[in-house]
């Protein structure tokens, strides 16, 4: 399958890669700021194109073509929803994170709260986030080289998770943040191009017969509609309604979390100023968003009419074990059209969009084990080179064990799933803690516990519905996900009211130091104002007003862009109408933005 052209592709991108990660580590072995912050002085383009690649993983793909074949285009509310959440964080919250001028975003409730609680709640989140949740996000985007390795070179699994750990590992923990953000600059021209390119590939197929032949034909004319059918509420509740009504503000997820934080965090605060911050982020979302589902969902489409079913991916790749024949495998049995040279450069497109996502985790993960827990309750004293070599050999751990999460998983759907579940009911508090002065560490522990408890009994004592079985409501994931939210949120409002509030002295050192907004804080203010401290003022009604103008605005590029490509010639013309307006509404705009 490979020829000398494609070899000599790969090759290159490797020693690229790997030649970012040596001369970064030149600055990245100064000190722990230098590792995981790279000195706070990244631009904004820079930092947005770093976020976008990061998201841009081995399994996205995969997982928006397991989407597609299952529920069509408008399957992928799932996670547009978080466009929300997205913007929230560019106009309320992006220039909060950057004031605080914390190491890592978990350095956050030491600040915000009071007492040994904020000191558990700090040395909690960095293991619980930075091993175990980074772990399992890392083991999906694994799970997808497994696939792609298997499918693409016919290599088992343990090979490919071998081959697939060397190189990321190599860069990442030589050259620390700046190796990752700048390599992430590289992969990601290289992994959007290979998405295009696959696009095109899929589009050429005698089967598919290019763009007219393909939303024509009948395999797939069912699944074009960026919307459900609203008439059937058995989709148009799941796909729909519940990520815009409860999802995006409820459910904690790595690169959408409410109020900002995780590697996005890790951005905004290695960014010269609060403007570069808001800068990046806006960059993001636009991008993620807007720009780069397009030759996903073609390459999906297509896939519909080259294999139907899955076992017409088992007949033409008979090599493919059972526990990983399902849908998200058939993104990388479409890569195998593609010609020489090009297959080369797609296959290293998708080894750079596997690469930025493992090396922003590794990177992201070390941070909180090492800044958050062992500086922090291990070695108080230990000094910068320490933490540094900590940092690497956290790099490595984490890797490894994410490998054995990789070859227990089985798709990336089931991942995705179990990841909204054991977030879910905590996002709110990640929102309101900016607004709200009673929001307290009791709050954020009892929400964690409580959520992580509720999926695991989803997960292994709910019984799972046999095949062709219809499943009971309980046991889907889209109401086990509400049940979720219902029950921590309750549980998290009852803990706030019935323990102590936040030690008002820290609550006023929090409001003079990142000058939050919103009523949620006016008797903190006023408290503030007759000791002597300036009016703090904020501008939320704009800032909220802006969050939904660029909301309507990406999405409006979305769909323009999907209009076109249907040949919906009116809607499409409304739709770029509507984007360029908010775009200069924007633009209008956001000179209201207070910055310090």
């Amino acid at each position: 399958m490979f020829q000398p052209i494609d070899l000599i592709i790969i090759a290159v991108f490797f020693i690229i890669v790997i030649g970012i990660g040596f001369v970064a580590s030149k600055t990245a072995g100064k000190n722990s700021a230098e590792f995981f912050l790279s000195g706070r002085n990244m631009p904004w383009w820079l930092l947005g194109v770093s976020m976008v690649a990061c998201t841009f993983s081995a399994d996205t793909p995969n997982l928006v073509t397991d989407i597609v074949r299952k529920n069509g285009v408008a399957g992928n509310w799932v996670w547009w929803a978080f466009l929300f959440t997205g913007m929230l964080t560019v106009f309320v919250y992006a220039k909060l994170w950057r004031r605080s001028e914390v190491m890592t975003d978990l350095e956050i409730y030491e600040i915000r709260y009071s007492g040994k609680m904020a000191s558990f709640l700090r040395g909690f989140r960095s293991v619980y986030l930075g091993l175990f949740f980074n772990v399992m996000i890392m083991g999906t985007v694994s799970l997808a080289a497994i696939k792609i390795g298997g499918v693409m070179f016919g290599l088992d699994k343990y090979t490919t998770i071998m081959i697939a750990s060397f190189g990321v590992v190599l860069y990442a923990t030589l050259g620390g943040l700046k190796g990752v953000i700048w390599a992430d600059f590289f992969q990601f021209g290289i992994a959007m191009a290979g998405s295009i390119i696959a696009a095109f590939v899929a589009l050429d197929q005698p089967e598919v017969g290019g763009l007219s032949g393909l939303i024509s034909h009948p395999a797939v004319v069912g699944k074009l509609s960026i919307f459900p059918d609203f008439s059937n509420t058995e989709l148009l509740i799941p796909l729909f309604i519940i990520p815009i009504a409860i999802q995006w503000w409820s459910v904690w997820y790595p690169g959408a979390e409410p109020g900002g934080g995780g590697y996005i965090a890790q951005r905004m605060l290695s960014a010269k100023d609060e403007r570069n911050a808001v800068g990046a982020t806006l960059f993001f979302n636009i991008a993620h968003y807007a720009f780069r589902p397009w030759p996903w969902i073609i390459v999906a489409l297509a896939s519909l009419i080259l294999y139907p079913s899955l076992q017409d991916i088992h007949t033409q790749f008979p090599n493919i074990s059972d526990q990983y024949l399902k849908d998200d495998i058939a993104y990388p049995v479409m890569m195998t059209l593609l010609p020489k040279g090009l297959f080369g450069l797609v296959v290293a497109s998708l080894i750079a969009a596997y690469m930025s996502t493992i090396g922003t985790h590794l990177n992201w993960g070390s941070s909180y084990l090492v800044n958050d827990f062992y500086k922090r309750f291990i070695n108080p004293k230990a000094s910068e080179k320490e933490l540094v070599r900590m940092g690497r050999f956290s790099t490595v751990l984490l890797m490894i064990l994410a490998a054995v999460v990789a070859l227990w998983l089985e798709n990336a759907k089931q991942a995705f799933d179990i990841l909204l579940q054991i977030g879910a009911g905590t996002g709110l508090i990640f929102i309101l803690r900016w607004f709200w002065w009673r929001i307290n560490a009791y709050t954020e522990i009892s929400a964690m516990v409580i959520s992580f408890i509720v999926a695991l009994f989803f997960q292994f004592v709910i019984p799972q519905a046999k095949d062709g079985v219809d499943p009971q409501w309980w046991q889907t994931s889209h109401w086990q996900l509400v049940l979720g939210v219902f029950i921590t949120t309750i549980c998290w409002i009852s803990v706030t009211f019935l323990t102590k509030p936040t030690d008002k002295s820290t609550l006023k050192n929090f409001v003079k130091l990142t000058r939050p907004g919103g009523p949620g804080w006016k008797h903190i203010n006023d408290e503030l104002e007759k000791e002597g401290t300036p009016k703090i003022e904020n501008n939320l009604p704009i800032e909220i007003l802006m969050m939904f103008i660029a909301v309507f605005t990406v999405y409006s590029i979305l769909f323009s862009a999907g209009f076109w490509i249907y040949a919906n010639t009116i809607p499409a013309v409304i739709t770029s109408v509507v984007a360029l307006a908010g775009t200069f509404t924007l633009f209008k705009l956001v000179d209201k933005l207070k910055f310090s």
